[in-house]
């Protein structure tokens, strides 16, 4: 019996951020989620999306626009934290898909931004089984001694980057085609089914 396709979520997300440490109160706080599906069964992606997120406790720093291109204005206009863990939870399917992202900083992220906020765990599955640590998987498919970012990781896989470096939306399209690669390589994990509720 065909079970149909093999999804994974592929999750990039950007913060805010500052050329030092924050201003006084200020913390790190998710601005974009990006996010791409992958169809592993397919070998190839499927949809493409980016979240834009309201900062409540921290600033768009002029280091951060530099770095990422997204101003305040451009967040102003984006979604509560808490929506956006809903908008992952209900229209990405979260709570039941498997999910990856370029090592663990996304899965901390969303884990000690829902803690302080009290904003519902998207991705509820528990990490051990839901998330894959796509830098891990990389590493040691191409017996690497060091993790590399994502940049230098697709020139070792010899893909193009897409797009612009450090914009959610873009990056997670970019470690998609390294989960492919993987997945060609025969180097992807197999996810756990998903538990039924």
């Amino acid at each position: 019996m065909d079970s149909g396709p093999a999804l994974v979520n592929v999750v990039d997300v950007e913060a805010t951020c500052w050329d030092g440490q924050p201003p006084p109160g200020a913390v790190h706080e998710i601005i974009e989620v990006g996010l791409t599906v992958v169809d592993l069964t397919a070998r190839r992606r499927v949809a493409r999306h980016g979240i834009l997120v309201r900062p409540a406790r921290s600033e768009v720093s002029g280091f951060c626009t530099e770095l990422t291109g997204l101003t305040p204005a451009d967040v102003a206009r984006g979604v509560s934290f808490a929506e956006a863990c809903r908008i992952l939870a209900e229209e990405h399917d979260a709570q039941r898909r498997p999910w990856a992202s370029w090592g663990d900083y996304d899965r901390k992220q969303f884990e000690a931004q829902c803690r302080a906020t009290g904003a519902p765990y998207p991705f509820d599955r528990p990490a051990e089984r839901g998330h894959t640590n796509a830098k891990a998987v990389f590493t040691g498919a191409y017996g690497l001694r060091k993790r590399p970012g994502m940049a230098d990781a697709l020139k070792i896989a010899g893909l193009p980057l897409e797009g612009r470096h450090h914009r959610g939306e873009d990056d997670a399209w970019n470690i998609a085609a390294l989960v492919l690669d993987l997945a060609d390589r025969g180097a992807w994990p197999a996810a756990e089914p998903a538990p039924l509720y």
